[in-house]
């Protein structure tokens, strides 16, 4: 099995960069929470939202999020 430690991946050094401030580190580290189940829309509901789930239904707002 191969051992899968994150400190020895590295990702490749970019051609003519002798100085990257990044090189050897990770490129990233999810942090994904435990949703628990809760109630759930109704199909038509879902359909529209594309989630069943109210919690994930994120709808968008326009420029960076925010109503205008």
């Amino acid at each position: 099995m191969a051992d899968c430690n994150m400190q020895t991946m590295q990702r490749p050094r970019p051609v003519g960069c002798s100085k990257d401030q990044l090189f050897g580190m990770p490129l990233a580290i999810a942090y994904v929470p435990w949703q628990h189940w809760n109630e759930t829309y109704h199909l038509d509901k879902a359909m529209q939202a594309g989630t069943i789930f109210p919690e994930l239904d994120k709808p968008f707002l326009g420029k960076r999020g925010a109503c205008r």
